[in-house]
Order: C-alpha cells, then structure tokens, then sequence
C-alpha cells in the first residue's frame, strides 16, 4: 500500500512548481518532483543521497529557524534560502513548506521558486496591472522620470553625489554616473529593478532591512522629504559603505509617483570623525594626565626644598657627584642612604636631571606620610567605588611618574604585606588600579632613599630581601654635614642669600669668627638644621650684622659614632678640637657655678681661671651662657668659692 508521501507525489510530479518532501530530524530528501531534478541539474540518486542542509548551500541555521516554523505554524515561507547546483553555483529560491505527520514522524513539504523567476513574474504582473490601469498611465509615469532625467542630465552627470530615481513600486527609472561608481552596478543592470533589494536590502550589521521600514519608499505614503545620516548601501561586490541620503518625492498631477534619492559616500568623513574622536580623548586624556602633573609639581614648589642645586667641594660632594654621573644616563634603580637632613631629595633630583627622563616629571612620594591603608591607592591609584570615598578615578604615582623618575622617600616605611605588590611592578612594569581588573604597562625609574639600615631591617624580617635588593641596584651614600665641614662656608653663604631674598633683606656679610663657630659644631640635624640656623639669624639680625646662634657644644648632641671617635681618640691622649673646646666650656661653667655666677672682681671667675675678665665675657656671649643661673647657688658652694680665692690672694 502506498504510502502519504508516494500518492502525493504521484500527483506533484507532473507539476511545474518544485517540490520536495524532507525528514528534517533525519536531514533527509524522501522525495522530489522532476521539476526540482531540472532546477538542481541533479539526479534523483543524487539528491537522495544529499542531506538537506547540504543542497541548501549550507545555510543551516536559516534552514533550521525556517522548518521549525514550519512545524510550529503548520507552514511558512522564506526568501532566504540557496539552493546548490550541479554546475557549482548557486540559485536563489523561495521556499513555501508546510508540516505533516506520517507514521509518527513530522515530515515537511517544500514547494521552490527561481527567484529571478518569480521577480520576473512580477514584474509581469505589475505590468499587466499598469496595463489594465490603461496604457496612458503607464507611459505617463515613464514620461515623468524621463523628463525629470533629460532636464537635470548636465546636473546629473556632473554631480558628486550618487541620483537615482525609484517609483512607488521601488523599482528603479534612473541611474547617474556618480551613483553607479559607488554602488558598482551599471545604469542598465539597475534601472528597471527594485533598488531596495539590491542596494538597500540590510541593515549594517547584515540584519534584514524590510521594505516598509524604508525611509525612501516611506517618501512614497506621507510625502515628506526623508533625510538619513545613519545607514548603509550595499555594493555589486557585496561589500556596505555608509551614506547619507535625501529621498524627496515626486508628484504628478497632485499624486506621488516615485522619489529621487541623493545619497553621498560619508566613509572618509567617518574615518576622520573617529580618529578626531581618538585624537580627542587622547588630547584629554593628556590633558587631564597633564593637569595632574601641573597639581603634582605646584604642589612640590609650594613645598620646601632644601636647595635645589648641589653646593660643596669637599672630598664626599665630589665622590657623589661621580657616582651621580656614572648612574644617572642608565636606567638602574638607585639607592640612596644617610642621616636625616642630608639631602637625599637633592640627590634624586641631579640623578633626574642629569638622565634621559629629565624630559619627564619626578614624581616623589614621602612613604611615612601615607596611612597604611591608602598606600596601594596612592602608589598604583584606584577606579570609582573601589572603596568608601572613592567618589572617581584617580591616577597613582607609578602611572603618574611613567616615562619619568619616582622617588620613594623613606622607603623602609612601606608596610611588609605592600612590599610584595611594589616589587611586582619593579619586575614586571606592569600593575592595576585598586579596584580595577585592567593591567596596565608602566616604565618608570625608581630611585630610593631611606635613612634606616635596611641590611638589619632585612635581617630582623622588617623589609623583604628581593626587594632590597631590587632596589639596591647602585647605592650611593649621602655624607653628613660634619664629615663636610670645608662645606659649611659654601653652604651658610648659600643659604644666607637665599634667606635674606625670602625676607626682602640685603645680603648679610658672614665673618670669619661666624664661620668657625658654624664649623665647631657637629650639626645632628645635618644641612636641614643649618638653614634654620641660618634663616633664624637672619630673620632676628634685622638690617644690621648677621647674629648666628649657634647650638651648644655638647657631647650628648653628638651622633654615636662621633662618640665613639672620641673615646678612641682619647685612649691616645689625643684631643680633637671638638674636644678641647668643650672641655674648656666645661671648665668655664665649673668656674662660674664656683663663682655664683661673678665673672670680675677678687671673687670673679676670670680670676679664678687666670684671665682677663673681657676673655671671659667674650666666650661667655660666644657660647651662649646664662650667668644668671648659676647667682643662686647655694652658700656651700659660694663659701668655697670665696675660700679658694682667698687662697689666691
């Protein structure tokens, strides 16, 4: 007995329309008509043996979303479709398909038409329908655009814009040179074709465009000019370029008839459009880089620097000046070590100067003013809501200082657990903003100082070793002042000048004697305290001679190792000058407590001493002593005093 499918082609094979039936879960051809055999140039053998997702060109996905709707609406239709041929190529068809059931299984039925073929058709037809609207008519509407097209030739022809005209039906009557040299198609190979479905067919992003959505046919029902900035014309070639078109109708005898579109290729004005835009936010993100940097340096100019040129001769200024002039052109991280207030900034920034980044800002960062939990947002930055109170993004020091130098003051005071995170960024150059999953490449020098010992903070697990050692690539030590005394002289100049200019005062002479006391101290504060030594005598000297008050000479103000010098020294019996200076202060003090504070006279302590009392009053005023203290002690004391100058006498 014969089966559904067998009696219903019995009946179709004869058909002029192609038919085939298909198992789509099987992806199978059961039947087929002769009139499909004759459209593929298949055999029956051949197409039996094909898949069906293989005779349609591969188009599997389409062909998947059309048979499902098939199964689910009972039929359906496409003009999306490809059918493959036996001498290799192609041919477009519409499919109408319709779903049913055979022996438990959904079978389709797929009815196919040429689509040349059926736009030839209804061409026909359309023909056939102007023709029956009376011949007049037609020819009318043919004269409309024919006169429109032999009035405006020499414009046509000379324009730069794409012109073509189209009729209500979207068919095209005309075509001008600027039109078929964009879009690749001849006059002949257009005009009398739907314009949309060769030229207008697709969105850009290869979505189907739908005729009734078209602005230019939209001109054909309402009668406005269209005007499109946005969308795009499809080549010969198969390749889109966007336009911008006018379409503007076109009325015979108060009815529409059609519309004249003129469109122009906008690829280059695009083309610039975005790299303006790219140029655009780079010019602000440089600006915004730049505003940083301007904020960053107004900042440092406001802050107090020691100098800003290296002032010296001694031995120590000139070795650093070599070790600056051996480092400086390379890359190589360096370390810079010493006492507080020997100017370890100064050093950083002639190493600056003196490279290749001078053209790039330095960027400095005092590590022990920064709160342990915004370290990470100050070195590396942070985006928005990264934290509470992170209300925008915010640019870190590393990117800050790239291409240029950072300088890391007091880098011993980076916490252990961040220590780990800045020396990914030495090793790798590369980092992210807290909060933020975007790595970023960074290439900056990095120049170091500390005035810890960072060997033992190593050795007690206070500072990673990896990173002192990465940082360590070229130490160079910043000598304190008292191992640069033939340095004092330059430097009081230098700042004296400097001072008297802040305060709007004429330079102030330093003698001689000012030198020597400046010299006799050990200056625990280094060149730091010098200058407010300096500043400070300038600001109480007035307009008149310099009145430098120097520290006292004491042995407790001296640094440790200068101590232990001495002890060493005085285990040879060997005094420096530091020393019998201050022994002589000693002694002059145990005189005046002695004396109740009497310099002159039979009980002064000028005679107890053995000198002038003008000598006296002369190292009293030099080192700054207060006789007044010591006109209070107690009677004992005085009682003794006067019994050993009795015993002079």
């Amino acid at each position: 007995m014969e089966t559904k499918t067998e009696l219903l082609f019995r009946g179709l094979n004869a058909s002029d329309m192609a038919v085939m039936c298909v198992d789509p879960l099987a992806d199978l051809v059961l039947e087929c008509n002769e009139t499909l055999l004759e459209l593929t140039g298949f055999s029956r053998d051949q197409i039996s043996a094909m898949p069906v997702s293989i005779l349609f060109a591969n188009q599997f996905p389409s062909l998947v979303a059309f048979s499902q709707a098939c199964i689910e609406k009972k039929n359906s239709y496409t003009n999306e479709l490809n059918l493959i041929c036996a001498d290799d190529g192609t041919r477009p068809v519409e499919v109408y398909g319709s779903a049913f059931e055979e022996h438990g299984r959904t079978l389709l039925l797929f009815t196919l038409f040429d689509t040349h073929y059926c736009h030839k058709l209804r061409l026909d037809a359309d023909a056939t329908r102007y023709h029956r609207g009376g011949l007049m008519e037609w020819k009318r509407i043919e004269e409309v655009f024919s006169e429109f097209e032999r009035e405006n030739q020499l414009i046509l022809n000379a324009a730069g814009e794409g012109i073509y005209g189209v009729n209500t039906e979207g068919v095209t009557t005309f075509l001008n040179p600027a039109a078929e040299k964009m879009l690749g198609y001849s006059a002949a190979e257009l005009v009398g074709r739907n314009a949309h479905e060769y030229i207008h067919h697709s969105h850009e992003d290869g979505s189907c465009y739908q005729m009734n959505y078209c602005p230019i046919f939209a001109a054909f029902h309402d009668g406005v000019v269209h005007q499109v900035g946005d969308e795009v014309f499809w080549r010969k070639d198969g390749s889109s370029f966007p336009v911008e078109y006018t379409s503007t109708p076109i009325e015979d005898q108060g009815r529409v008839v059609g519309a004249v579109v003129l469109f122009r290729d906008v690829s280059e004005r695009r083309e610039a459009d975005r790299r303006l835009r790219a140029a655009l936010s780079e010019v602000e993100s440089l600006k915004r880089r730049l505003e940083l940097e301007n904020a960053y340096l107004q900042e440092e100019i406001r802050s107090e620097h020691n100098y800003r040129e290296i002032v010296g001769r001694s031995n120590a200024i000139r070795n650093t000046i070599a070790q600056i002039e051996l480092v400086a052109p390379t890359d190589a991280n360096v370390l810079i070590t010493g006492e507080s207030g020997t100017g370890k900034e100064l050093l950083a920034r002639a190493i600056h100067e003196a490279s290749e980044r001078r053209t790039r800002p330095l960027i400095r960062v005092n590590c022990a003013a920064i709160p342990r939990d915004l370290f990470e947002s100050e070195f590396f930055g942070h985006v928005k809501g990264a934290f509470t109170g992170a209300t925008s993004d915010r640019i870190g020091r590393f990117e800050l200082a790239d291409g240029g130098t950072l300088f890391l003051d007091e880098v011993g005071e980076i916490p252990l657990e961040l220590q780990g995170k800045l020396l990914r960024v030495l090793q790798e150059k590369q980092f992210e903003r807290v909060g933020d999953t975007q790595t970023r490449g960074v290439d900056v020098r990095v120049i170091a100082a500390t005035n810890r010992d960072l060997k033992a903070d190593v050795s007690d697990h206070r500072f990673r070793e990896d990173l002192y050692f990465r940082l360590n690539v070229f130490p160079i030590e910043s000598a304190p002042l008292r191992k640069r005394s033939e340095d004092i002289p330059l430097l009081a100049t230098y700042f004296i000048e400097k001072a008297c200019r802040k305060q709007n005062k004429p330079v102030l002479p330093l003698s001689i004697a000012d030198v020597r006391r400046l010299q006799a101290y050990n200056w625990p504060g280094n060149i730091r305290e010098l200058e407010n030594v300096i500043e400070r005598a300038v600001i109480v000297s007035g307009t008149g001679k310099l009145r430098i008050d120097v520290p006292e000479l004491t042995n407790s103000l001296l640094p440790s190792e200068t101590l232990s010098e001495q002890q060493e020294v005085g285990s040879k019996l060997v005094k420096t000058e530091d020393q019998r200076r201050a022994e002589e202060r000693a002694n002059l003090i145990s005189a005046l407590k002695q004396c109740g504070g009497k310099v002159s006279g039979r009980d002064g302590a000028a005679r107890l001493l053995g000198m002038r009392p003008t000598t006296l009053y002369s190292r009293i005023q030099r080192w700054r002593i207060d006789v007044t203290a010591f006109k209070n002690q107690n009677r004992d004391v005085s009682s003794g005093a006067e019994s050993n100058l009795r015993a002079i006498g």
